[in-house]
């Protein structure tokens, strides 16, 4: 595994914006599709946004037109812009590439992040 390294997390007031980012160190060749997943207390973790290496996103219905994922490929880094803030968006969010190729031509798969907690509160 790749360890993505996630930054960005914090607490922000209801309605508020936070952006994450997630970056893939060492030497890497090509990324694959790229997501964001989230994990609330004693719920399961779940996809909140995906794109691909060429630019096509996916979101899940409860963040679409709050959220936004973005990646910069010549970086090797994800983002995830975060708008209009909920209580329910509260939770931990983890950064997923689904391939990675590093300069060796090793295929990687499913690397993720540590996690990085966003918590929403007044």
């Amino acid at each position: 595994q790749v360890q993505l390294v996630e930054a960005g997390g914090g607490s922000v007031p209801p309605g508020g914006p936070l952006r994450l980012s997630c970056a893939a160190p060492g030497s890497i060749f090509r990324i694959g599709a790229m997501a964001w997943h989230r994990q609330a207390p004693g719920k399961q973790r779940e996809l909140v946004a995906r794109i691909t290496n060429g630019g096509n996103t996916v979101y899940a219905d409860s963040v679409k037109g709050r959220f936004t994922i973005s990646r910069d490929n010549a970086k090797n880094t994800l983002y995830l812009q975060m708008n209009s803030l909920k209580f329910e968006d509260t939770a931990v969010y983890y950064c997923n590439a689904e391939v990675v190729v590093d300069t060796t031509m090793r295929v990687i798969r499913d690397s993720w992040g540590q996690g990085t907690q966003v918590t929403v509160s007044s």
